[in-house]
């Protein structure tokens, strides 16, 4: 029985148990259907088997060892690696401006920490792909790489693996924002079947809830004790099903057909606008610049004249996030919005 079958189950028995709710008290009557899947471990539900079997149909579509189902977010995921690959003692590379959770999973573990540098793209103001040239790998332990970047910057990771192979090193591949990889080859390749650990969040691109994630491993390490050292044992039971249903959404074919009119939608459009550059490696980042505009500044019109909010700017450029929910409407509104940009007199003395 999967996860989702097991929460639309009915009781029968009395339960003197936690949820202490008993999936009858609603305190918040919008969530009334999340408060009724809400369960715990008990013998009239073993959901634990069902999460068990539902991870492992994971592994399968995602060509893993294993796949664990996460519901603290890529930071446990990231976390969860480097407890599994390292002593105390060891030494772990990251990029010096990493997401926080890169350090604090080394610091986590009782390992140095090794710092790298990524040159940054003038033109764009953001850091380069991580190139082999760019870590030195002997002597660490493992290696963190995080791609794609948060902008949509694309590493390769089978050159990244091979280096870390020769030097004995584990490599830990942070793409919490590219889980829609795996199911389209119009996407960057994904790491998921390549790297030794790879994390992703549902909830960045792929249309989970906040904040469900993956953890994908690859290598004949297990992460079970150290999820175990960092996770509550009162789980989220709709979460760890909606994570179960999202997976199969993006793996059907209506998710398949859903991802690639997406990708098709971008592409089309992009083809009609003449004012804006396109950057990045990945077509559901919208990474643009105005040859007239700083980026905060082109952010800034989008705000205040046509209501769009972008997910990262900086002076170069602006990055406009697309995911899985990103409907036709949306994306044609955007780029009317650019196309009037176009015909607006503008004069910018900043850079």
């Amino acid at each position: 029985m999967s996860l989702v079958k097991l929460l639309r189950k009915k009781n029968k028995k009395l339960l003197f148990t936690t949820p202490s709710h008993s999936q009858k008290f609603f305190i918040f009557h919008k969530f009334r259907q999340f408060y009724k899947y809400d369960i715990s471990e008990t013998d009239a539900y073993d959901p634990q088997a069902a999460l068990h079997r539902a991870q492992e149909r994971a592994s399968k579509i995602y060509g893993t060892k294993h796949t664990y189902f996460l519901t603290n977010g890529s930071t446990s995921g990231i976390i969860a690696s480097v407890l599994a690959c390292t002593q105390k003692g060891d030494r772990v590379l990251i990029w010096k401006n990493s997401h926080p959770s890169h350090l604090n999973a080394v610091k986590l573990s009782g390992c140095e920490p090794v710092f790298y540098e990524l040159p940054i793209l003038k033109d764009w103001g953001i850091p380069e792909s991580v190139n082999p040239d760019f870590v030195d790998v002997k002597g660490v332990k493992a290696v963190i790489v995080t791609s794609p970047s948060y902008e949509g910057i694309f590493s390769d990771i089978r050159e990244l693996k091979k280096v870390c192979e020769k030097n004995n090193a584990y490599l830990i591949v942070d793409e919490a924002h590219g889980a829609l990889y795996p199911f389209s080859e119009k996407l960057p390749q994904s790491a998921v079947k390549i790297a030794d650990f790879t994390i992703q969040s549902l909830h960045k691109t792929a249309g989970g809830l906040n904040p469900t994630a993956l953890l994908h491993v690859n290598c004949d390490i297990k992460a079970d004790e150290a999820l175990s050292m960092i996770n509550t044992t009162s789980p989220s039971y709709p979460l760890l099903a909606s994570i179960e249903a999202n997976i199969n959404f993006l793996n059907s074919e209506r998710g398949r057909k859903k991802l690639d009119n997406l990708i098709e939608t971008i592409k089309n459009l992009k083809n009609n606008i003449t004012n804006v550059d396109f950057g990045g490696d990945d077509i559901t980042k919208i990474l643009i610049r105005h040859k007239n505009m700083s980026g905060y500044e082109l952010s800034e019109m989008l705000y205040d004249k046509y209501n769009i909010e972008d997910e990262k700017t900086n002076s170069k450029s602006t990055m406009l996030l697309c995911g899985i929910g990103t409907d036709t409407k949306k994306l044609e509104r955007l780029f009317r919005a650019l196309r009037e940009i176009e015909k607006r007199p503008f004069s910018s003395g900043k850079s």
